[in-house]
C-alpha cells in the first residue's frame, strides 16, 4: 500500500482566514485516508514545525525577519510548496502602502507598543523561495483546495488559471459593473476562479484574487478606461494596489497612460 503524503500548513502574517477555509472542508476527512498531517498548529498544538513534509501550505505575508528564515526551513523539508491565498501569493492587502517608510506606518498601527518580532514590509512568499503552486483568493474557494490538494495527490498537476474575471461574470449573464453601472472594476485584470461572485450581486471587482499572469494583464487598458471615467492616476493605481502592490508591471503601465496627461 502507498504511504500516507505527509503535509503540513503554515501561517505567517495572516488574519488565518485561508487556514479556518481548509479546515471547514468537509472532503478533508475523506482525505485523511491518504494524508497524515504533520504540522498544522490550528489543529494541534503540539504539530512538529520541522517534519519533513511532501506537500507544505503556506498561509501569509512575509512581514518579519523571523518568517524569512521560516519559509526558507519550509522549502527545505518540503518536496512541494503551495502558497495559500492573498497574502501569501500578492502580499495581501497589508501591502497596500508599501511605497510609505516602514517607521511611519508601524507609528500608525501601533503607536509606541513593542513587539518580539523585528518587522519588515510585508511581501509574497515567493520573494524568498521557490513556490511551486499557488492557490489564489481572499479566502480561496473550497474548490479549489480540494482541487489542487487532490491533484497532487494522485501524482499530477493543477492547471493555473489565465483568464479573468470578466469571463465567468459574462458567462452568468451579468450586466457589466464597469461599463454599464460605470464604476471601477477590476474583473478585466484579476485571475477568474471566484465565479464572478461580486460583480453578480452589482459590487465592482476589488481583485482579491491578484492579477492574471503570464503577461496577460493590461493594467494600462483598464487605467485608460478609468481615466475616462473620471478617475485621477492615484486614485486609480491606490484601486489597483489593494492586492497587486507588489506587482512589477502596474505602476509602470498605470504611468504610461497618463504621460502627458494633465490631471
Amino acid at each position: 500500500m502507498r504511504r500516507k503524503a505527509k503535509i503540513g500548513f503554515y501561517a505567517l502574517t495572516s488574519c488565518y482566514g485561508c487556514q479556518l477555509q481548509f479546515a471547514m472542508i468537509d472532503e478533508l476527512v475523506q482525505a485523511l485516508e491518504k494524508i497524515r498531517i504533520e504540522c498544522w498548529f490550528m489543529l494541534d498544538r503540539e504539530s512538529n514545525e520541522n517534519a519533513k513534509v511532501d506537500i507544505a501550505l503556506i498561509e501569509g505575508s512575509v512581514s518579519t525577519e523571523e518568517e524569512v528564515e521560516l519559509v526558507k526551513k519550509i522549502r527545505e523539508n518540503a518536496k512541494i510548496v503551495v502558497a495559500v491565498g492573498s497574502c501569501a501569493v500578492q502580499g495581501g492587502v497589508q501591502s497596500w502602502e508599501k511605497d510609505k517608510p516602514l517607521e511611519e506606518l508601524w507609528k500608525t498601527v501601533y503607536g509606541d507598543g513593542k513587539v518580539k518580532f523585528k518587522p519588515k514590509m510585508a511581501e509574497p512568499v515567493s520573494k524568498y523561495i521557490k513556490v511551486d503552486y499557488n492557490i489564489y483568493g481572499c479566502p480561496p474557494e473550497k474548490k479549489d483546495f480540494i482541487y489542487a490538494l487532490g491533484t497532487l495527490l494522485i501524482d499530477s498537476w493543477p492547471e493555473d488559471i489565465d483568464y479573468p474575471v470578466c469571463l465567468e461574470c459574462r458567462l452568468k449573464g451579468n450586466p457589466c459593473v464597469l461599463i454599464e453601472k460605470g464604476e471601477p472594476c477590476l474583473g478585466p485584470i484579476t485571475r477568474a476562479g471566484c465565479d464572478a461572485r461580486c460583480p453578480s450581486y452589482g459590487i465592482a471587482c476589488i481583485g482579491c484574487r491578484g492579477a492574471i499572469g503570464y503577461d496577460v494583464a493590461w493594467f494600462d487598458s483598464l487605467a485608460r478606461t478609468f481615466r475616462e471615467k473620471g478617475l485621477t492616476k492615484e486614485e486609480i493605481l491606490e484601486r489597483m494596489k489593494i492586492f497587486n502592490a507588489h506587482n512589477p508591471k502596474l505602476e509602470e503601465m498605470v504611468e504610461k497612460v497618463f504621460q502627458g496627461v494633465e490631471e
